[in-house]
């Protein structure tokens, strides 16, 4: 089965983490080792055909292998370094509204629990679970079925998932009021607003916390405490538009919120090992050179 999704996948990826016709899917493919890379993970799946994968945040890291399937329960940003080439994965970006539709039907909403889920979880898929992922790529090879079929496989898929050793991650991440939720928006809030000085006390308040139970949750979930969080999606997005050109290092610095470019310099460099100027020129020789890397724009691996 995992030889038909690798196959389904080769015929039809165009870049990694492009947007497939069919909504909710995208497919990556690397078959060379890459320049281990910084991307910001949305609420998604990504199911390992493949190939092997580690994904770094804070403390968090854990690699899913062939076979294996991802979850990713906030917006994360994520250092992604291939283990393992050639590489072949669909990706399923999650889709709440389809989800908490099939707990109602299934009748399995249930109370929303105290419990803080990772923000990444690996877990074997089921067979079952890998035929309806494969016949989801596949209907690629029919473009004229993808309108009546396709959200019925997801369908299928969402439900092997809840069946699966994720069900119960994915039924918190649902629900309106859980842990698990609120951290997840409290991550979006935080990605919506990262270029502004931002307070532990007014993050807590966005997740009706008290700032030590923020805190607890918060890095319980993403591997860092939330500023450190921000900080990190800030270099992610400088990084990026260094490896674009067009602007100066102080304009970048300016932009992604700092109000210092010698701090800015000072902190780059602690996380990417390089001043920022060294470092993206190193970034575009290797990417010129290598063709399969994710492109700087943040699509997922």
């Amino acid at each position: 089965m995992l030889d038909r999704l690798a196959a389904a996948i080769d015929r039809h990826w165009a870049e990694p983490g492009a947007d497939s016709r069919i909504p909710r899917l995208s497919l990556a493919a690397a078959d060379e080792p890459i320049e281990p890379t910084g991307l910001l993970y949305e609420p998604m799946i990504c199911f390992v055909a493949v190939g092997a994968k580690r994904t770094t945040s804070g403390d968090l890291s854990l690699i899913a292998r062939d076979g294996e399937m991802l979850l990713t329960t906030v917006d994360l940003p994520v250092a992604v370094d291939l283990v393992k080439v050639p590489y072949r994965s669909a990706v399923m970006r999650l889709d709440g509204r389809a989800l908490a539709d099939l707990l109602i039907e299934l009748d399995e909403t249930g109370p929303a629990t105290a419990a803080t889920a990772p923000g990444q979880v690996s877990a074997p898929m089921t067979p079952e679970l890998a035929d309806a992922v494969t016949r989801w790529v596949e209907l690629l090879d029919a473009p004229e079925d993808i309108g009546p079929l396709a959200p019925r496989i997801e369908n299928e898929v969402l439900y092997r998932l809840l069946r699966s050793s994720l069900g119960t991650i994915l039924r918190q991440w649902s629900l309106t009021d859980s842990t698990t939720s609120r951290i997840r928006e409290v991550a979006r809030w935080i990605c919506e607003r990262y270029t502004e000085p931002l307070s532990i006390a007014a993050i807590a308040a966005v997740a009706h916390m008290s700032p030590a139970g923020l805190h607890r949750h918060f890095k319980a979930t993403t591997g860092t405490s939330p500023l450190k969080y921000q900080k990190r999606l800030r270099l992610q997005v400088a990084r990026q538009r260094l490896i674009a050109g067009g602007d100066t290092v102080s304009q970048i610095a300016q932009a992604v919120g700092y109000l210092s470019a010698t701090q800015f310099n000072r902190e780059y460099r602690s996380a990417y090992g390089l001043p920022p100027g060294q470092d993206a020129a190193r970034l575009r020789a290797r990417l010129s050179d290598n063709r399969t890397a994710a492109a700087p724009g943040g699509k997922a691996l």
